[in-house]
């Protein structure tokens, strides 16, 4: 398969094969920030899309560790990175 520009706003799909001569469908080119889901991937995203925003369980049991001091905390290392992540001004 060969994929290549055509006139503005579409794009040019050509099967080549060994035994047939190229065929060529011209088929519209998608906008802008518009993504391209398959079938494959609706599963997959119905799935994200059925997640919590935030994982409940998960924050409970670092906030425990946390108080317990089983996890590990470096506020020198974390205002560091924040400072980075944000710039410093």
């Amino acid at each position: 398969m060969r994929i290549s520009s055509g006139a503005p706003g579409t794009v040019l799909v050509q099967t080549v094969s060994d035994s047939a001569p190229a065929e060529a469908v011209r088929t519209p080119a998608r906008a802008a920030g518009e993504t391209l889901q398959s079938a494959v991937m609706q599963p997959a995203l119905q799935a994200m899309k059925d997640m919590p925003d935030i994982d409940h369980e998960k924050v409970a049991m670092l906030r425990d560790a946390l108080a317990k001091g089983e996890l590990p905390f470096n506020p020198g290392k974390l205002a560091g990175l924040i400072q980075r992540f944000h710039g410093e001004r």
